[in-house]
């Protein structure tokens, strides 16, 4: 609060400081970080100091009466900065603590293209909500599961009262693929505990990969699957 009210009543606290008011957890900061609309201001010491003319005031807020850059501005200001995996963090702390949904982030960002930091979130965002189609997934997953070593799987079949996305029946083993890993509902997450609880209950083996995985890491997901199907075939002899 004293650095805010020491640079003027248009200031507020920004970026690493803003994401520690949040507690989004980034990265400790030497300085202070304040960010003000005036073109004019002096240096003061412990502080870094941001001139931003362009801050909107629909982009800044107050936090415990220190105003503070609102959550979605904080994480576009720290999309500058962070690597992939910090801005990850920074997106599912946002999201456990109730700042910003990404869905909600996701359309904030439609409305400020161009903006520095905008298209870096945008594309972490994209990565982790987007969601194949079931046939680009089997396009995909099969070929996958074809150099690890397994047989062609059934696929949308039901079992244990649930339907499943790929089952071998004689190595008991079904493989469930996620989308849309960002914040699913409390009626999905119990739904999937309860499928994965029937599985185990029957003796199954289960892996669940993301779309994301399947997308983008197939070489993960190649081994992962390799190394279950060594093991239950030696299992199963």
């Amino acid at each position: 609060m004293a650095a805010v009210l020491a640079c003027g009543p248009e200031a507020v606290l920004s970026h690493s400081s803003a994401a520690a008011l949040w507690r989004i957890g980034v990265e400790e900061r030497d300085a202070i970080e304040v960010s003000v609309r005036s073109r004019h201001q002096r240096r003061r010491p412990g502080l870094r100091i941001y001139r931003r003319p362009s801050l909107w005031p629909e982009d800044h807020t107050a936090c415990h009466g220190i105003p503070v850059t609102t959550p979605t501005q904080t994480l576009v200001d720290l999309a500058l900065r962070l690597d992939r995996r910090g801005i990850e963090r920074a997106i599912n702390e946002a999201d456990k603590y109730d700042l910003v949904h990404p869905p909600d982030l996701r359309r904030a960002l439609d409305e400020r293209s161009g903006e520095p930091g905008v298209v870096r979130l945008r594309e972490v965002l994209d990565r982790r909500t987007f969601r194949l189609t079931r046939a680009e997934l089997e396009r995909r997953f099969l070929p996958l599961a074809r150099e690890a070593g397994l047989p062609v799987p059934l696929t949308g079949q039901w079992l244990n009262g649930f339907e499943v996305d790929f089952h071998w029946p004689d190595l008991g083993l079904v493989v469930e693929t996620d989308g849309l890993r960002y914040h699913r509902t409390p009626a999905e997450q119990a739904r999937d505990r309860l499928r994965d609880q029937a599985h185990t209950a029957a003796g199954l083996t289960q892996l669940r990969f993301t779309h994301e995985q399947v997308r983008y890491e197939p070489g993960y997901v190649r081994e992962i699957l390799a190394q279950t199907a060594s093991r239950l075939a030696i299992a199963t002899k």
